[in-house]
């Protein structure tokens, strides 16, 4: 075991109050003042992440485009500078290594990864290297904050002279925050119409200036800082997937409802195979969204029934604040996975029915 890494915000998070856990090799904080107030602080107003534990690769080289061209699903060849694109990268079987983003900088590319698969995504990465590309592993280099939520905007447009209403959705620019260099985007993983993504060095001095200033500038919002915990519950109510969940080396980006970042028309990339046998022949299972009937949350691994048969399991689930109910994820066979079917979803000795919905449960406002 490695030892277990801090962020620059550490000493910030126990000012605030953080109930601090170990998450991917890092001490981070699972919640402050409690899930659901920071959950509705970020669909009310607006909340801060420290999200410094995502790694971060550079791709340089002649043959740089080609090589994310390869080790990608998503068309990077469409990226103009300044454009991100949301994809995933596969194994030979079709089995997803991660999901990731693609920041085009001009003269090189940026791969934003999943903090626990850091290095087994760099491993894979290099395995896969060829030609002229230089693959960097500058995930330490970088804090992040993601500030989300309607009055992320407000707050941040008061420490820069960036006109951060021209960020569009999956664009970035450069510029200062705070005084501070940055790199500015506009991604999001919590369902938000408005957020950005602020990546600065990882010293702590800067970081932590950086921390309070946006704390100063949005007091008047009664901006909070927001835990792993919030995160999960934001992003599932989006009906975003969470790697290690809904997604992992067993399952592919078609049965996943990632046939939209998936295009095999852009020549070859690993698991293109099992990509296009998933797409001409039709997945045999399917990943859906569920409302549960009644009090019970469904958990990750559980069981899922139909007339006594089990047809799939539950890959995350949790209660959403937004709507007052338990709602979850999971793969059923395909058959059996029409909007408005009831299933059955063994929990502790139960059997609870729920309902197939649309996701997201929760719409962007």
């Amino acid at each position: 075991m490695g030892t277990i890494k801090k962020t620059a915000f550490y000493e910030c998070h126990k000012k605030y109050g953080a109930k601090i856990v170990e998450f991917a090799g890092f001490e981070m904080p699972v919640q402050y003042e409690g899930i659901i107030a920071e959950h509705m602080a970020v669909r009310n107003s607006v909340g801060v992440f420290d999200v410094s534990h995502m790694g971060e690769f550079i791709v340089k080289g002649k043959d740089a485009l080609a090589f994310v061209q390869k080790v990608t699903t998503n068309d990077a060849s469409k990226l103009v500078k300044g454009k991100i694109q949301y994809s995933a990268a596969c194994y030979e079987d079709g089995g997803i290594v991660d999901d990731l983003l693609v920041y085009n900088f001009g003269e090189h590319f940026m791969i934003v990864v999943n903090a626990s698969n850091i290095e087994k995504d760099f491993a894979w990465f290099e395995k896969n290297k060829f030609g002229d590309v230089e693959l960097i592993n500058k995930s330490d280099d970088y804090s992040l904050l993601a500030v989300q939520g309607k009055n992320a905007l407000n707050t941040l447009q008061k420490l820069t002279d960036v006109n951060l209403s021209e960020i569009k959705y999956y664009t970035f620019t450069e510029g200062k925050i705070a005084g501070i260099d940055a790199i500015i985007s506009r991604t999001g993983y919590t369902g938000e119409k408005i957020g950005f993504e602020i990546y600065v060095t990882s010293d702590v001095e800067p970081s932590v200036k950086l921390w309070d200033a946006i704390f100063e500038a949005g007091k008047e919002f009664d901006i909070k800082p927001i835990g792993l915990g919030a995160r999960d519950t934001l992003r599932l109510e989006a009906g975003y997937c969470l790697y290690g969940n809904d997604i992992d080396n067993t399952t592919n980006t078609i049965e996943a409802g990632l046939s939209w970042i998936t295009k095999p028309a852009k020549g070859d990339f690993n698991g293109k195979p099992k990509v296009m046998s998933e797409i001409e022949n039709g997945s045999k299972r399917k990943l859906v969204g569920f409302i549960v009937d009644g009090r019970l949350v469904a958990r990750h691994g559980y069981e899922i029934y139909n007339n006594g048969d089990k047809i799939g399991f539950v890959t995350s689930g949790n209660t959403s604040p937004i709507l007052g109910k338990n709602i979850g994820l999971g793969y059923v066979e395909k058959q059996f996975a029409g909007l408005g079917n009831t299933i059955k979803i063994k929990i502790r000795n139960d059997f609870v029915d729920s309902q197939i919905v649309n996701i997201p449960f929760v719409a962007k406002d």
